[in-house]
């Protein structure tokens, strides 16, 4: 199985990000997915800043993906996102059915948003052009075991293995509306929360994540563990999501225990410390906030 690095999901400085994937330039991941995912009002990199990373990430050595938005909400979206699924140069990820249209049937990557739950689906994508698919993250191993019988020749499957679950896109900004702020005049105060902002219950248990309009789980989500049983499965590729502390000690560790020299239990061990808290119950066909120790 091959180590891929996803989109990263939050509002970083430019600074930051640049910092960030010129780290990544010389870590064991297979492929690097780049682009904004999330919001059209993140502007630290403009799309010649990704494009730029790119360049710089496929030079050392990496797969790269560009991603697209995957809530269209505009004119401007629609032309941005445009820019980037049209471009030949790069394998793009289809957050959503304009990016897989403007694809004119080029090769793409069925992101993890377009929500692909049966074999008919991921049938229909194959002859639009798409060569992987990501699994929705709410899917158990169960369905997925399913869905690779039915899997097109020619497709490659990626699960979502790390970070904190993308769950839902809403077209209000959560973050905007915590410090009563309208969406237009957010003040860009994703920035004061590197790895989004926290929301509890009226107990105080950990029940959210809120990244702008996307909403996150709490926990973060760790497969690590069930890496023996994805590779069974014929999964082609597992995916981390960005953080602001602990990546590279992240990638080690998963990279150790694809290449077999650690046991995936021992990797899902030395990660507990680098989460605030874990779940992994959605893979278990259980209630998603829940985690379940790998013996």
């Amino acid at each position: 199985m091959r180590l891929a690095l996803g989109p990263l999901l939050y509002y970083w400085t430019r600074d930051a990000v640049l910092e960030f994937y010129a780290r990544v330039a010389g870590l064991p991941v297979d492929i690097v997915y780049v682009g904004e995912v999330v919001c059209a009002r993140r502007r630290a990199l403009r799309a010649d800043d990704w494009i730029g990373l790119a360049r710089d990430l496929a030079a050392a050595g990496k797969a790269v993906v560009l991603s697209t938005q995957a809530l269209i909400e505009s004119e401007g979206d629609i032309r941005a996102m445009r820019r980037v699924a049209e471009r030949a140069d790069f394998l793009v990820e289809a957050n959503e059915m304009g990016a897989v249209r403007a694809r004119g049937g080029r090769p793409f990557v069925a992101g993890p948003h377009l929500n692909v739950y049966n074999g008919a689906t991921l049938a229909w994508l194959a002859q639009l052009g798409a060569t992987r698919w990501v699994m929705p993250v709410e899917l158990s191993g169960r369905a997925l075991a399913g869905l690779q019988r039915e899997r097109p020749a020619g497709v490659e499957t990626e699960v979502f293995a790390w970070g904190r679950l993308p769950l839902a896109f809403s077209a209000r900004c959560f973050t905007a509306r915590h410090y009563d702020l309208p969406k237009d005049d957010c003040q860009f105060r994703c920035l004061e929360h590197a790895d989004g902002l926290a929301l509890a219950t009226r107990e105080g248990k950990p029940f959210l994540t809120l990244n702008g309009i996307q909403t996150q789980s709490a926990q973060v989500y760790d497969l690590a563990g069930a890496l023996d049983e994805l590779r069974a499965l014929g999964v082609d590729a597992v995916r981390l999501s960005p953080q602001s502390a602990g990546m590279d000690e992240v990638i080690a560790a998963f990279r150790a225990a694809l290449d077999g020299r650690i046991a995936p239990a021992q990797a899902s061990r030395a990660l507990a410390g680098l989460a605030p808290g874990r779940c992994n119950g959605y893979w278990h066909g259980a209630a998603g906030l829940e985690y379940r120790e790998v013996a």
